[in-house]
């Protein structure tokens, strides 16, 4: 008889006071929970702590890979549920990870299907769902060190779909949402520049427009209605704020290059 592992949910914060009580009652039934904090100044950790998380606390970030990464580090079970604050873990999907714990497989990582909300809409088009992502898996793996889009190094690995989907709150505030994207564009832009990527003007045209049709037309967001539209133009937003900034990045480092 196989004995069932045991899970650790570990999950990242900032300022998460609004979203994480619902996070954590959708994932009570864990063996452990492991929060790692960034300089919270709201109720975040002391919200975890009344949900019996186990809280630590950081006064450094070196991007999101290395930050899971950390938080990783203090977790003591065989397998790992790595979630976001503002995810929500459903019925379906727990039992399904449940499901995985009774038969455990060291060489398997688990994908996960996110439905994400957008202005009070689960979207079902544009390319938000299924937004498939390896969340669970053994211990011994691990993220990369991307400060941004970072995602489990797991490569040549057998990946299994779990069914039920985690539930994303991506944007309930669009102001918010909107400086969160800034945020990310400009780390994945420095990001790109370190790694000697270039940006012109006609490769942030391009691919601000090819982002726009493919949201809209080729994902077929504007199934989604008024909202479909909106997603679209702001997934091209993004890839515009993505470009302009690795190109004002080139620009800056061709200039101290040039200084010495």
């Amino acid at each position: 008889m196989k004995i069932r592992q045991k899970i650790s949910v570990v999950i990242i914060t900032r300022n998460s006071a609004e979203f994480l009580p619902e996070c954590l009652e959708s994932v009570n039934w864990a063996d452990e929970i492991i929060i790692l904090d960034f300089n919270s100044t709201d109720q975040t950790r002391n919200i975890a702590c009344q949900y019996g998380a186990i809280v630590y606390r950081t006064n450094s970030w070196n991007g999101y890979g290395k930050q899971r990464q950390i938080a990783q580090s203090y977790a003591q079970n065989s397998m790992i549920l790595m979630i976001d604050s503002d995810e929500r873990v459903t019925n379906n999907l727990k039992n399904s990870i449940q499901n995985i714990l009774k038969e455990p497989e060291t060489d398997t990582v688990y994908l996960l299907s996110r439905s994400n909300l957008f202005l009070g809409r689960f979207m079902r088009h544009g390319g938000w769902y299924p937004d498939r992502v390896i969340r669970l898996y053994p211990r011994h793996f691990q993220y990369n060190s991307n400060l941004v889009h970072e995602a489990l190094y797991a490569p040549k690995t057998k990946i299994k779909l779990l069914d039920g989907d985690l539930l994303h709150i991506t944007c309930s505030d669009f102001y918010s949402f909107q400086l969160k994207q800034l945020s990310h564009a400009k780390a994945w832009a420095i990001q790109s520049n370190q790694n000697g990527k270039n940006s012109n003007v006609i490769r942030i045209f391009l691919y601000t427009i090819w982002t726009f049709i493919q949201t809209l037309l080729i994902r077929a967001s504007f199934l989604d209605g008024t909202k479909g539209w909106i997603l679209a133009m702001v997934n091209s937003q993004y890839t515009f704020n993505k470009y302009t900034t690795l190109w004002t990045l080139n620009r800056s480092t061709k200039k101290k290059l040039h200084e010495k």
